[in-house]
């Protein structure tokens, strides 16, 4: 703001709020506080879950999908609208060569997809063809999990990604995304299969197992 500049875009997330239970979606929503203060201009960009070659998201799952035979499945039916990261880069770029059209604007990206945590993980276990057994964790045990070991380095999930489970993880209804930008968001199938082969039994060259 002090250098005039003429537009802004910041990068936040679907769920920013000051007052979440999360310290990641509340820390998003100061963020947002801050940048709003700063240049009411700017242009704000909540993305669901990003997935793309290099995300700790689906690869993350697929990773686990090769280790193990059995795999929990930790809130089931919270609600993801994964959006790939390129189509997120190329709204980014462009509300930042136009400030006329989106200056002050806060966009909602998501996916063509909404899924459930067990349906992400089937499509993952599918694509990869390990064919492993999926166990709906209940939520006292997962809740417990995330307590007691959540602090650890490397462990299944922490406190602070518990409590973020705990609301779904889609574009709210009504709000603007990336077709006001005139890009039509890309399926996780349409390009994940691309990398998740490094996952797949056998290896890249393998062919994928029926599921």
């Amino acid at each position: 703001a002090a250098e005039g500049i003429a537009a802004l875009v910041h990068v936040s997330a679907i769920g920013a709020d000051p007052d979440s239970p999360s310290r990641y979606g509340s820390s998003k929503g100061e963020g947002e506080q801050a940048v709003r203060t700063a240049l009411p201009s700017a242009t704000i960009m909540r993305p669901s879950v990003l997935f793309g070659p290099e995300d700790e998201f689906i690869n993350r799952f697929a990773g686990l999908s090769r280790m193990s035979p059995v795999l929990p499945v930790i809130r089931s039916q919270v609600k993801f609208q994964p959006v790939f990261a390129a189509d997120v880069g190329k709204a980014v770029a462009a509300a930042a060569v136009d400030p006329v059209h989106h200056a002050g604007k806060t966009y909602e990206l998501g996916g063509p997809q909404v899924l459930t945590m067990r349906e992400l993980m089937e499509w993952i276990d599918e694509s990869t063809g390990w064919n492993r057994y999926l166990v709906d964790m209940p939520d006292s045990a997962a809740g417990l999990m995330a307590r007691m070991l959540g602090w650890l380095p490397g462990a299944p999930i922490t406190w602070d990604q518990w409590l973020m489970l705990q609301r779904d993880n889609v574009v709210s209804s009504g709000a603007e995304g990336l077709r006001s930008f005139g890009i039509a968001p890309t399926p996780l199938a349409a390009v994940a299969e691309g990398w998740l082969t490094a996952y797949r039994r056998g290896g890249r060259f393998a062919a994928k197992q029926p599921y």
